[in-house]
């Protein structure tokens, strides 16, 4: 039976599936105002979220319509399927479309329906495919381009970077301002967000940079290429990876990875699995054995590697991996963590660029469900969750003038904490001062530590 509490404004959301993926999803959409009802056929999952957020819960199957129906199918605006069996989410998609006329979001993670993704898409009338594995590799790999930086996004259809970066001890940015930064090295770059001992602030021009300060860096690829060079950090490219376990992430990533030029080797301790990559990547080095086997990692040339990745199924084997990398070799980090409970611990550690799955997968559909929210004329493009969720950069398409169009950004009353990071105009990419303004046509890029912008005008006072 359901269990009913007080209904907040908002989109009405079904979530099939209590897993992981769904509960993040519940929190973030529940706390943004929405209307959410979780569905699962297991009790004490549904009770568990229930009692976290203020949302409803639905027992039973997720492909049953009665069960559908009960969770309130018919009145929904999206209903979001992200139950561990691809069928059974596609089947979940399929019934909510034949019964209403709701947006209908799948996970699917098998390879081959991502590469019928567009044909499944069309033909069941789904709003959104998302697979989280194939997501994270694409996430992951950005971050191999430019291997000094700690997490890479990209936004404005690509034309812009998302880059984020901890300053070297020594270097030449210790002790500078943010103006200083300015006048001295370039103004084609913006850091939009600096985490210092725990804390995050969106800095003003006389804030004094750190070493050890992690900076957020947006610009064009070529310019954030140029401004490594011009504080000294090196931009070299990785020519050989090696990952530990054979999933699907593994398999997605190297794919794209071989695709760029890359060497890629492979551990996988079941034979079977082994036998399965050698046919999908015929290009890569499969390795039967353990990989937290620390003998058997210095044979495969650990100490060598240029990029070491960890993509087992256990967070803890991960994490152990990548200290035991980082002590051995100078290797670039990436360590895949599943579970989101023990995000303060994990940051204590030395792991390089540490991705979450679930929390791509989960600003994919925030995205769209503030995309539907927001008033005519400002789209939503990208949310992206910075610093542990404690800001955001959100993608606006200005596609109607409004009340920040044509005027200069110095004269408009934009909330504390927030910052028009960048402007795309007419196919050229703006790191906007003052006297900039938005124009009909662009693309904006905010940042800010409020939560729940859907609208452009939201960046207002």
């Amino acid at each position: 039976m359901p269990v009913f509490k007080t209904r907040p404004s908002g989109l009405k959301i079904i979530i099939v599936g209590a897993g992981k993926v769904g509960a993040t999803l519940t929190g973030q959409l529940s706390l943004e105002g929405h209307d959410v009802t979780i569905v699962d056929k297991d009790p004490s999952k549904v009770n568990d979220i229930t009692s976290m957020y203020d949302v409803m819960g639905c027992i039973g199957n997720g492909a049953s319509y009665h069960t559908l129906s009960e969770a309130g199918v018919e009145e929904a605006d999206i209903l979001i399927a992200v139950t561990e069996s691809d069928e059974l989410n596609l089947l979940c998609c399929t019934i909510a479309r034949q019964f209403s006329g709701c947006s209908a979001i799948s996970r699917l993670r098998n390879p081959d329906y991502s590469k019928e993704s567009k044909y499944l898409r069309e033909k069941l009338g789904l709003s959104m495919i998302i697979n989280p594995d194939l997501e994270a590799a694409r996430v992951m790999s950005r971050v191999l381009y430019m291997p000094t930086a700690l997490e890479v996004r990209s936004f404005a259809h690509g034309q812009a970077l998302i880059v984020k970066i901890k300053i070297p001890e020594g270097n030449i940015l210790d002790e500078m301002t943010i103006a200083d930064l300015g006048a001295k090295i370039t103004n084609n770059i913006l850091i939009c967000g600096v985490e210092r001992d725990g804390d995050v602030v969106i800095p003003k021009g006389s804030f004094e940079l750190k070493s050890g300060d992690i900076i957020t860096v947006v610009a064009t690829s070529k310019e954030q290429s140029n401004f490594l060079k011009s504080i000294g950090v090196a931009t070299n490219q990785i020519k050989n990876v090696i990952i530990v376990g054979g999933g699907r992430s593994a398999y997605y990533l190297s794919d794209i990875l071989i695709k760029k030029g890359m060497s890629v080797k492979i551990i996988e301790q079941d034979r079977k699995r082994c036998e399965k990559l050698n046919e999908l990547l015929p290009k890569a080095v499969i390795i039967n054995g353990d990989g937290t086997n620390t003998e058997l990692l210095q044979d495969e040339g650990i100490e060598n590697a240029d990029a070491f990745i960890p993509l087992t199924g256990i967070d803890e084997q991960n994490a152990m991996l990548a200290l035991h990398a980082k002590k051995i070799s100078q290797a670039k980090l990436i360590t895949k963590i599943n579970r989101t409970g023990f995000i303060d611990i994990i940051n204590s550690l030395d792991l390089g660029s540490v991705f979450y799955p679930m929390f791509i997968t989960s600003d994919m559909i925030l995205a769209y469900a503030r995309a539907k929210t927001a008033a005519p004329g400002s789209n939503i493009e990208t949310v992206y969750h910075l610093f542990d969720s404690r800001a955001e950069s959100i993608t606006f398409n200005v596609t109607d003038d409004s009340k920040v169009t044509d005027i200069p950004l110095k004269d408009l009353k934009i909330k504390k904490n927030t910052l028009i990071s960048y402007i795309g105009h007419n196919g050229e990419g703006i790191i906007p001062t003052g006297s900039d303004v938005i124009s009909k046509g662009d693309t904006v890029m905010v940042v800010t530590m409020n939560s729940g912008f859907d609208d452009i005008g939201d960046i207002l006072e």
